[in-house]
């Protein structure tokens, strides 16, 4: 399985030598400058995003009440506060806190602290006026450019990334998250920015990993020494100790891995699920070995995992927040239907949570008119639907079908390192998400999968370039693209 990424994945599906429309479409699209097309797309999403959600009523914004916060010196938000131009009584998700009558009172928000770091800047200048929603609908255009360079990474045709680019941008539930931006969605938009960097970094990392490779073969001296270090050099490191550990250290580390994985890490600093991911950097990146690729980027990641933890115990007198206890107790759930109702003598994380919570990952269907009912067949009238989306979720197979084009690459390419890596990658987070007491409310598709999504979209970017760009890809993206926009349309219709 120690292969090099660069494989015949990106080596299309033998076509005919017709040259048709769609063909030439392509071929124009391969001749583009792709710093170009990576500008195109941040303006293309920032302009869909901000106009898809052109009220941005802003309804939960703990992160800027957070952000105020710190300002002003404390871990915890002023909570609840019913008055004035600026209230927060409605949150959800605030633990309590006790306070004295007549005193000020406070509470304790479960979010890890990146997203309100992010928002300080505006916060004091703007204070709780601040639009952190369209701070993310900034973020979630950045992102699109990110993943346009992530996937570029994959393959040497524009067509197929331009493909993979668009899924991403308007055909998964980023789309969805990206608009909104209220607290959970904006903690998932900062997250991806740190995991798509990382991953992109790991690519670059191993394509250097195998350039040196390359280059070593071809001007390798047969007498050329395993050590080249000058005498004097090799004395001093040898006599101390410190010099002699650090260069066992650089021995197992290779710095931009290193990098990758530090970069990787700051993502739990918005969502903690994202360094379940990690697997992924144990089979792609520079080290030229699993334990060498693993060891750095472990290394990079542990840094920004420690300082989440340092965060906790230094805001709550805890490792792990206790909010989130608070929550599992408390919260309310009553918006499942029988049979589905949470067992709070369960854990936080159980995996008997799974099955139930695959239903709504895997199978939960949108909300139908009963028979009878006399609606038209309108899909978009919001006083009498036949078919609009359940604030419980929605399979992401119906709301993202070019996801099913991972399937057979999956099948076919398991073996290959950045397949494995990319599979354990989305598992990985994928299990987690679903052993969680609560999977989202109210959401349009399966909001958890922005957690997976760039690893996910690294198996749909090469499973297009090995299947090719061909009707059915584009009408898999394409469908993806349109049950995106009906699901936006309704967030923003029914005030999600």
């Amino acid at each position: 399985m120690e292969r090099s990424i660069a494989t015949d994945l990106s080596r299309p599906v033998p076509r005919s030598g017709r040259r048709d429309v769609s063909g030439t479409v392509r071929g124009a699209i391969d001749q583009i400058s792709p710093a170009h097309i990576g500008l195109f797309f941040v303006i293309l999403a920032l302009g869909i995003y901000v106009f898809s959600n052109p009220a941005r009523l802003g309804w939960y914004d703990h992160f800027v009440w957070q952000a105020d916060a710190f300002l002003h010196g404390r871990f915890v938000i002023a909570w609840p506060v019913a008055s004035g131009p600026h209230v927060n009584a409605y949150f959800q998700d605030v633990m309590p806190l006790p306070s004295e009558p007549g005193s000020p009172s406070y509470g304790l928000l479960p979010f890890p602290p990146l997203p309100a770091v992010l928002l300080m800047p505006f916060v004091a200048i703007f204070g709780l006026a601040t639009d952190d929603q369209l701070l993310g609908a900034i973020l979630g255009a950045i992102n699109v450019g990110l993943a346009w360079r992530m996937v570029s990474r994959l393959t040497e045709r524009n067509s197929v990334a331009v493909l993979a680019t668009l899924f991403f941008a308007f055909g998964t539930v980023h789309w969805y998250a990206a608009m909104l931006s209220t607290t959970w969605f904006l903690a998932h938009l900062v997250a991806l920015t740190f995991v798509l960097l990382g991953i992109t970094l790991a690519l670059d990392a191993d394509r250097r990993e195998q350039l040196r490779g390359t280059l070593a073969r071809l001007t390798a001296k047969p007498d050329s020494s395993p050590d080249d270090r000058h005498e004097v050099v090799a004395t001093i490191e040898e006599s101390s100790l410190f010099l002699a550990w650090s260069r066992r250290i650089r021995a197992h580390v290779d710095g931009m891995q290193f990098v990758a994985g530090f970069v990787f890490g700051i993502a739990a600093l918005a969502r903690l699920p994202a360094i379940f991911g990690a697997p992924f950097f144990i089979f792609v990146g520079g080290g030229g070995s699993y334990w060498r690729r693993a060891f750095s980027a472990g290394l990079g990641a542990v840094i920004p995992v420690g300082v989440l933890l340092i965060y906790n115990l230094a805001a709550t007198g805890h490792l792990f927040n206790p909010a989130y206890e608070w929550l599992f107790q408390t919260e309310y759930l009553g918006y499942l239907p029988p049979g589905m109702e949470i067992n709070r003598d369960w854990g936080i994380e159980d995996p008997r949570f799974i099955p139930m919570n695959s239903l709504i990952m895997f199978l939960w269907p949108p909300e139908i008119a009963p028979l009878g009912t006399d609606c038209g067949l309108s899909v978009l009238n919001p006083e009498c639907p036949v078919l609009r989306p359940s604030p419980i979720g929605m399979s992401i197979l119906l709301t993202s079908p070019a996801y099913l084009l991972a399937l057979p690459l999956a099948l076919l390419a398991w073996r290959q390192r950045l397949v494995m890596g990319s599979l354990l990658a989305v598992a990985a987070i994928a299990l987690l998400n679903l052993a969680h007491f609560s999977q989202g409310w109210v959401q349009f598709g399966y909001r958890f999968s922005n957690d997976f999504v760039p690893f996910a979209l690294i198996l749909v970017t090469l499973a297009i370039a090995r299947f090719g760009v061909r009707w059915w890809t584009v009408a898999l993206v394409a469908a993806s693209i349109v049950i995106n926009a009906w699901g936006v349309y309704w967030g923003v219709t029914l005030g999600w």
